[in-house]
């Protein structure tokens, strides 16, 4: 891929990008390559150098595995947007792997790990960007496991259907059961039982393409 290109959107997203020589932008540039991932696809799992990935188009998820299979979705990864706990220099002190898989069929801008934490070593501005990059994702994923730890399932779920409609601009949430329980690190039969409640109280719809919200200001309540 011309380095021209790769030069434009790390300009655009990375604050620090004008503060590099021409030399290590072109070192960040040929340590660049563009892919695409099968939704489904292992992207990252924890093992090898990794590196930063930015989505062009598509979903990832970022997730933690327990030893007997359980997982933890930690954040989602939305078209431009930046998974940076794909590196394994900013997951090394994190004694658990963390793994990223496509949601979906995406296409990603993806940097080596070893030359970015090059870069982030000889520019300050680049390491104080990547820690705030950091623990931006860390708080997203503390706040998920308060939810999982100290909130009820309504709750919980009222969130998540709330976030997803605001994210997506629909109402209509075109995902499984076993796709939210999932992403909330819950059992598909809870998720469906909740849901069967919302649906009876009519807060929700419920078909084939989906949940539907049909009174997101009883949703909204249940988040108070």
């Amino acid at each position: 891929m011309n380095n021209e290109i790769f030069s434009s959107i790390y300009e655009k997203n990375f604050p620090f990008w004008q503060l590099l020589s021409d030399e290590d932008k072109v070192f960040i540039c040929n340590n660049s390559n563009q892919s695409a991932y099968k939704k489904g696809t292992h992207i990252y799992d924890g093992s090898g150098d990794g590196g930063i990935i930015f989505l062009k188009k598509g979903t990832l998820r970022v997730y933690m595995s327990t030893e007997d299979g359980k997982e933890l979705t930690l954040m989602r990864v939305h078209e431009n947007e930046l998974c940076i706990l794909s590196a394994s220099f900013i997951t090394e002190p994190i004694s658990t792997d963390i793994f990223v898989d496509a949601e979906e069929d995406s296409e990603c801008y993806y940097i080596s790990g070893d030359a970015f934490e090059s870069i982030n070593n000889k520019y300050p501005q680049a390491r104080i960007y990547a820690l705030e990059t950091t623990v931006e994702s860390l708080s997203n994923a503390m706040w998920i496991m308060q939810q999982i730890l100290f909130m009820s399932m309504d709750k919980r779920l009222a969130i998540f259907l709330l976030d997803e409609i605001n994210r997506t601009n629909t109402d209509t949430i075109m995902l499984t059961h076993s796709l939210i329980a999932k992403y909330m690190g819950s059992a598909r039969e809870v998720v469906s039982r909740m849901l069967k409640y919302f649906e009876t109280e009519g807060i929700v719809g419920l078909s084939r393409r989906g949940v539907k919200i049909l009174d997101k200001k009883r949703l909204r309540e249940l988040t108070i």
